[in-house]
């Protein structure tokens, strides 16, 4: 199972973090071990002292496939709900400041949360799909699909032109305005339109 994530796919948010709009999707991994399995806590990593929370739509994908037309790429994903793509902020920021790949500030163990999965259909992607977070009971991130820079299915045939997809690989597919910093003892509960999808307080 791979976990692919979209960087910059919002442009407020690309321009709160000082990012261009970039000219195609910013593509980045994370490994198996990124993902926190359920029921177990979300420790806040010794290496930061700046952890950032990123919600974000997931895809789960459902059919093997390379080089997937856009036209066809809703045919390899069927599943949908929140997540967290989480950063170390401040261990980015020196591995940016050095040119330097991003996986110690995104790829660690437990970084990436999945809530409850909801089944696509046709009537679902025919409409703005809303989901936001909050943080100690206050909304802190509200996205709309719409909003996206790079849709489902662009950023599905984007990916594949580069990688295999495999059924139970996830995509990240990109985070909202709001991100912000988190600490030990926050709450974080991820929503799909009004149905919370999970919680996690962080130990």
């Amino acid at each position: 199972m791979k976990i692919f994530c979209v960087g910059r796919n919002y442009a407020d948010h690309a321009k709160e973090l000082g990012n261009a709009v970039p000219e195609e999707p910013v593509i980045f991994m994370k490994p198996k071990s990124a993902l926190l399995q359920s029921h177990t806590p979300f420790y806040y990593p010794e290496f930061s002292n700046e952890l950032h929370y990123e919600a974000e739509l997931v895809l789960s994908i459902s059919k093997n496939g390379k080089y997937i037309q856009e036209k066809h790429a809703s045919k390899y994903y069927n599943k949908i709900t929140v997540g967290i793509d989480f950063t170390a902020r401040d261990v980015q920021a020196e591995l940016k400041k050095k040119g330097l790949p991003w996986e110690k500030a995104k790829a660690w163990d437990n970084s990436a949360v999945i809530g409850k999965w909801f089944d696509i259909t046709p009537d679902l992607l025919k409409k703005p799909i809303l989901f936001s977070l909050q943080k100690n009971q206050q909304t802190v991130q509200e996205g709309n699909s719409t909003d996206m820079i790079y849709s489902f299915d662009y950023i599905v045939a984007h990916i594949s032109n580069y990688f295999s997809l495999n059924i139970g690989d996830l995509v990240f597919t990109g985070t909202p305005a709001g991100v912000g910093e988190c600490v030990v003892g926050d709450l974080l509960e991820g929503f799909f339109e009004q149905t919370k999808v999970f919680e996690i307080e962080i130990k």
